[in-house]
């Protein structure tokens, strides 16, 4: 028999018998997860493997639980392994933290002996494989906001008061903006330039909860977008897509910079900006995507913090004045 699969059907069966060992040790209770699954988890769990870095691990970290593994990404130039926006939105990271960096690997999972895993939907292939390891709790993005991802993942680890004071600072930081932005009377957008086309959520993430929690208005052709989906539009949209206030982003975690964002908008339409009157204005503004992106109570107060110090101290033009 070839030599990797023996060696992986070892890990498999190792980590079956520490899985059971897990169970007699701790307090256990059964839960449903999203594809209907009733499973037997730990009570408090001491040893998470999350196997989707900024969807899963970030909201861990800011939970105050550290996952024994995770998945993440890899610099191609380098090689480096890094959990994405980690250093930059929670200040942990592979290389400075005991969180192993285990891919979708079952031998790494295996070696690093969790109590519990948690994946997507879009690992339910080795699903199997790791229920062998440990109880494997599937989540599905497509059901769930974010905040009920957070919610999910709190009562999983028992960290559901810390979960209610990061909301607390959060239901703040939005009133903060209401009570200083006539938030009703404002437009504003999220659009991504992209191999020539503009794409628009409707709500774009933390960034657009953000916006939306805060009581901004949308364009019409915006909140014509199912929630949760979005829609990509050509140049001939650009008016209809235009407002107040715009907002684009940037992957500093590729190195870029907000000219690569300008670039893909003249990519789209050359001097983009002639027609957009936010643009024109200076009131388009431009921040990193880590911020406006990631599943994390920090991208949502430095996305409210950019909102609430950009507009309120600027004497905006009206849309069609």
């Amino acid at each position: 028999m070839n030599k990797i699969i023996l060696k992986t059907i070892a890990a498999i069966g190792f980590a079956a018998i520490t899985s059971f060992s897990f169970a007699q040790a701790s307090d256990m209770r059964q839960i449903k997860d999203d594809v209907g699954r009733d499973l037997q988890v730990p009570v408090s769990p001491t040893a998470i493997v999350a196997l989707h870095d900024s969807m899963l691990t970030l909201p861990l970290i800011e939970l105050g639980v550290l996952p024994v593994g995770s998945d993440g990404r890899t610099d191609k130039a380098t090689g480096r392994n890094f959990i994405r926006a980690g250093k930059s939105l929670t200040g942990i990271d592979f290389d400075n933290s005991s969180i192993k960096y285990v891919s979708s690997d079952l031998e790494k999972i295996a070696a690093v002996k969790p109590d519990l895993i948690i994946i997507s939907t879009g690992d339910q292939d080795i699903l199997d494989k790791l229920q062998a390891i440990a109880p494997t709790f599937v989540i599905d993005y497509d059901k769930r906001t974010r905040i009920q991802i957070f919610e999910i993942l709190a009562e999983l680890s028992n960290t559901v008061a810390k979960l209610d004071t990061l909301k607390t600072r959060y239901n703040q930081q939005i009133q903060d903006i209401k009570n200083v932005i006539d938030t009703q009377n404002i437009t504003v957008n999220v659009m991504q330039p992209s191999k020539g086309k503009i794409l628009v959520w409707n709500s774009y993430f933390s960034l657009g909860k953000v916006l939306r929690d805060a009581g901004f208005k949308f364009p019409k052709i915006v909140n014509e977008i199912k929630p949760g989906e979005r829609a990509q539009f050509s140049a001939e949209k650009l008016q209809e897509l235009d407002a107040d206030y715009i907002f684009v982003t940037y992957r500093t975690d590729r190195n870029h910079t907000p000219q690569n964002t300008v670039a893909d908008f003249e990519d789209v339409i050359p001097n983009f900006c002639n027609y957009l009157k936010a643009c024109r204005e200076n009131q388009m503004l431009v921040m990193p995507r880590e911020a406006a992106s990631s599943n994390s109570f920090t991208a949502l107060g430095l996305s409210a913090f950019t909102v609430l110090t950009h507009i309120s101290g600027n004497p905006y033009k009206k849309l069609g004045k």
